[in-house]
């Protein structure tokens, strides 16, 4: 039955799909995924300690039995919890070294230029634009202030 769903779901007149070569943790969450996952991304031991703090505590919680909405029983271990495209592995350093499938989707989104960058991960202009406007005031106040202390 879950097949017949997704299926349905990829004739949305409204939507669309992309599928992207990417890489994925296991399916399911434990203390491993977990761990791969932060080790993927990379985090600080007191980040990975609090997720497996975390995860403690949800182990221990049960679902609430809402009166509405009736929905089915969610099975939170046929997800997947991490899941970035291939082009990701090696941190890109410009839009080129995408996938273009990738920007085809941010360009249907209509997601702008510099958010795409961000979103990826690559550096934007605007630090370089702080850092002009930055030398632009020391400079203005270099020239106002200095004539006041001579």
């Amino acid at each position: 039955m879950r097949d017949k769903q997704i299926e349905d779901l990829k004739d949305y007149k409204y939507g669309f799909s992309t599928d992207i070569e990417n890489f994925k943790a296991p399916k399911g969450l434990n203390e491993d995924v977990i761990k791969f996952i932060s080790n993927i991304k990379k985090e600080p031991k007191w980040l990975l300690d609090w997720r497996l703090k975390a995860f403690e505590r949800l182990k221990v919680l049960k679902e609430p039995d809402w009166q509405k909405p009736k929905y089915p029983k969610i099975d939170y271990q046929d997800l997947y919890y991490y899941s970035a495209p291939k082009s990701f592995k090696d941190k890109p350093k410009s839009l080129d070294e995408l996938d273009p499938k990738l920007l085809e989707t941010y360009k249907k989104l209509g997601i702008p230029l510099n958010e795409q960058k961000r979103l990826n991960g690559i550096a934007v202009d605007a630090f370089v634009q702080y850092l002009k406007l930055f030398k632009n005031i020391q400079n203005l106040l270099k020239n106002i202030l200095e004539p006041l202390f001579l």
